[in-house]
């Protein structure tokens, strides 16, 4: 990696701390689903992405396919650990939410894992339309009611932006406090929450299992989200384990020098353009706000202003050769090594392939696999 690319940036809003230490455990290796892949394909990239060595799948969710389904289609035909990436807490009840879990959870046999996030106002608002309406509180007050619910107490919860059962000021009075009909095989199903904001992140580190961040750059992690970290992990439930972390990127492992990790990386263009250019309104892009925290704010003003008017493939050429490596992990086994050292370095324990982003998830598992043994 070029070392402008490892360089520090902007003050980040949360601080500075050291890097956090690095776990003795293993890096696991995940993946994500395709969004749009057609059922015979995606039925043979479960069974090479599980022979290459995923040891985690996550499905996510956008205004496609809805992750539910996929998931029960997915636990049917793998054996790996599956998780939602992400269901978002406003579009389904944090009943329903719980109560899907935790069928997935019976009926994998304890395989499951919760991703969770609050999405944004385009895709809760314009697609489900539901109010986009105090997010970071609503993401505390679901969670609180899921694990209610796995504990089979019965469901009485009072909240803020949620409640059950409802009371007669806001229903008919007539609900009954319920508790889950059938018995997880876990009281605590694993809770990821995906954030980039400080307070996302804060929350993240206090409540959650795990984290899941976006558009992630290890090198740059420390300067923007680790006081946020330090933060949520100062008032951390201690019955719960270790903040997981699973971050990830478009992966090729190349030969041929230079040239040939350029080449990869460009394939990442498009989505990255995507993300940062047209994900949300102009004035509502939290990945565009993440790239401007890293220090590239030339390129989120550039790349936002051609793809919102309609220049999607000069938007992609558009993104500096610094941060489309920064945020790809493209290049020859010993940089893919070093790079991978420092997702480690960062807290990550759980790297995930970004299939979305024009890279072969299948060959990059199985060669990411050989690079951690």
């Amino acid at each position: 990696m070029s070392a402008s690319c490892c360089a520090a940036s902007c003050a980040p809003p949360c601080g500075r701390r050291r890097g956090p230490a690095v776990s003795t455990e293993r890096l696991e290796l995940a993946a994500n689903v395709p969004l749009t892949a057609p059922g015979a394909e995606l039925r043979t990239y479960l069974r090479d992405i599980e022979s290459a060595g995923a040891d985690m799948l996550w499905v996510p969710e956008a205004y496609g396919r809805d992750a539910a389904t996929v998931l029960g289609y997915c636990a049917a035909l793998t054996g790996m650990r599956l998780a939602s990436g992400v269901m978002n807490v406003f579009s389904r009840s944090p009943a329903l939410l719980a109560q899907t879990a935790a069928a997935l959870d019976e009926l994998t046999g304890g395989r499951f894992e919760l991703g969770l996030g609050a999405s944004g106002p385009q895709v809760v608002e314009g697609w489900h339309g539901t109010p986009f309406d105090r997010p970071l509180r609503r993401t505390r007050e679901v969670v609180e009611m899921c694990r209610m619910i796995w504990r089979r107490e019965h469901l009485r919860y009072a909240g803020e932006t949620v409640s059950a059962p409802l009371d007669g000021s806001t229903g008919a009075g007539l609900g009954k406090a319920l508790k889950l009909m059938t018995r997880p095989p876990r009281p605590d199903i694993p809770v990821w929450l995906a954030g980039m904001g400080p307070r996302n992140v804060r929350l993240a580190a206090e409540i959650a299992h795990g984290w899941l961040p976006s558009l992630y750059i290890p090198e740059r992690a420390a300067r923007i989200w680790g006081t946020c970290l330090d933060e949520g992990r100062a008032v951390r439930d201690a019955g719960l384990p270790p903040l997981r972390i699973c971050a990830g990127a478009a992966v090729e492992v190349t030969g041929g020098g230079a040239a040939a990790a350029t080449a990869a990386r460009d394939k990442a263009r498009p989505a990255l353009a995507h993300y940062i250019g047209g994900m949300g309104a102009s004035t509502a892009n939290y990945y565009n706000d993440l790239v401007r925290r890293y220090g590239f704010a030339a390129d989120a003003d550039l790349v936002q202003r051609l793809y919102l008017a309609g220049r999607r493939t000069e938007a992609a050429a558009a993104l500096s050769e610094e941060l489309v490596e920064a945020l790809t992990l493209c290049g020859p086994p010993s940089y893919v090594r070093d790079r991978l050292a420092a997702y480690r370095e960062a807290g990550v324990t759980v790297f995930r392939v970004n299939v979305n982003a024009g890279c072969d998830a299948v060959r990059a598992v199985e060669r990411l696999r050989d690079l951690t043994a």
